[in-house]
């Protein structure tokens, strides 16, 4: 679905980051290595490398990757871009200095869970955690998303995910977005900034 849904000219979600990274980027430093998960058409891995951070893009969809790619070389910038499927990419242990998930909300419960542990193995302590997605409160709403329930956030949830760790920001709340023609218009919005105990 995802390698269709990408084989167009234009950029499905735009090219501008997601507004979260851009009020989250006080955390970011340049040089820190960064894992961006189902980076779709790149904008959220190019805008980190454009600050700077060595960045890792996964998609399962080799059409976004392609435009992740070529966005990376409009914008300058250098993108470790990866055609990958979480299901078989390997965790190593403390790899990365952040891990940036936007809107990754294709994985079932059991699917998600184990993103979550991945997620929470491969940073570096003290690293961080920087999660922006759909909440419940979505289906009420038509601007996007998976249309599942089961597939949607809770603030509840999140903090289970990354108990222990130093929650920096997790508030559920609602936004217009104006992410190409994919996401438009009010939306039920949740994030979560976290930094893993060092």
């Amino acid at each position: 679905m995802w390698t269709e849904k990408f084989a167009v000219e234009d950029y499905v979600y735009g090219t501008a980051p997601a507004q979260f990274l851009l009020d989250q980027a006080h955390h970011l430093t340049a040089g820190q290595s960064a894992l961006v998960l189902a980076d779709g058409e790149g904008r959220n891995g190019v805008f980190l490398a454009e600050r700077g951070l060595q960045v890792t893009s996964l998609d399962g969809a080799p059409t976004g990757v392609a435009k992740a790619e070529r966005l990376a070389a409009e914008r300058g910038v250098t993108l470790d871009a990866r055609v990958a499927d979480l299901r078989d990419w390997d965790w190593q242990e403390a790899a990365f200095d952040v891990v940036v998930g936007v809107f990754f909300q294709f994985a079932d419960p059991a699917f998600r869970a184990a993103i979550f542990k991945g997620i929470r193995r491969t940073v570096k302590p003290g690293g961080l955690v920087l999660l922006h997605g759909f909440s419940t409160d979505q289906m009420g709403y038509a601007s996007g998303g998976p249309g599942r329930l089961a597939h949607l956030y809770t603030t509840e949830l999140l903090a289970e995910a990354f108990a222990g760790w130093d929650v920096l920001r997790l508030e559920s709340y609602v936004a217009d977005l104006d992410e190409g023609s994919g996401h438009r218009g009010p939306a039920a919005l949740i994030d979560l900034v976290a930094r893993k105990p060092a």
